[in-house]
């Protein structure tokens, strides 16, 4: 194997896990254990600097092709310092924007990947669910005979009745949705983190066959 090629985490889909071996690469990553003594005496909790180890073990450094959304998503993934939320609870951040957002790519309290800037908001409820959403996006685009991008208040017309919700995406604000010939991926996140409805988006993969609906 290539040294930078990615090594593929566990528990992802047959399509995610091809994705990530195809297009992932491992770069560097934070080496949490040197700041772990650093951390303690900031008052940081031992279990809150193990769940940031724990992450960077298992997706540190992995870099992935760009998000449609969220002007790509995070470069590569990588943990920093713990920090706390006047809601209470522990975050993290999961890697370094691609372009400048006003927002952070984080980590919840309860392992939800998600972005953070006045408020936080979970896009899914955990990494593996970004991972599956990714890995969708560049099977549908390749798959899919025609693909429609709604926008704003659009997004709240598009008929679901027949569709199923793609459970490996675990979507929150952003979810994916499988129809009989259809994809249909719905981007909440950044509306609701700077509420600012118009940033509504989705986007709907028509004229697709069994392989292209279930890869």
């Amino acid at each position: 194997m290539n040294r930078y090629q990615a090594d593929v985490p566990d528990g992802l889909s047959r399509r995610a896990r091809s994705f990530v071996r195809v297009h992932g690469l491992r770069v560097g990553s934070l080496a949490v254990e040197d700041y772990r003594s650093e951390w303690l005496e900031r008052g940081i909790p031992s279990a809150e600097i193990d769940r940031v180890a724990a992450f960077g073990e298992r997706w540190g450094g992995l870099a992935l092709p760009p998000s449609p959304r969220y002007n790509g998503g995070p470069r590569f993934f990588t943990p920093d310092t713990p920090e706390t939320d006047p809601s209470g609870g522990w975050w993290f951040e999961a890697g370094e924007q691609r372009a400048s957002v006003p927002y952070g790519f984080m980590i919840g309290p309860d392992g939800e990947f998600g972005v953070h800037a006045d408020r936080w908001v979970p896009l899914h409820a955990t990494v593996e669910g970004w991972v599956e959403s990714l890995s969708l996006t560049y099977h549908a685009r390749l798959w899919a005979k025609s693909i429609t991008k709604l926008v704003h208040d659009e997004v709240e017309t598009i008929d679901l009745t027949g569709y199923v919700e793609v459970p490996e995406v675990v979507g929150l604000a952003d979810s994916w949705w499988r129809g009989p010939d259809s994809l249909v991926a719905i981007y909440r996140g950044e509306a609701e983190c700077l509420a600012f409805p118009a940033a509504r988006t989705a986007y709907i993969y028509s004229g697709l066959d069994d392989w292209g609906l279930h890869g």
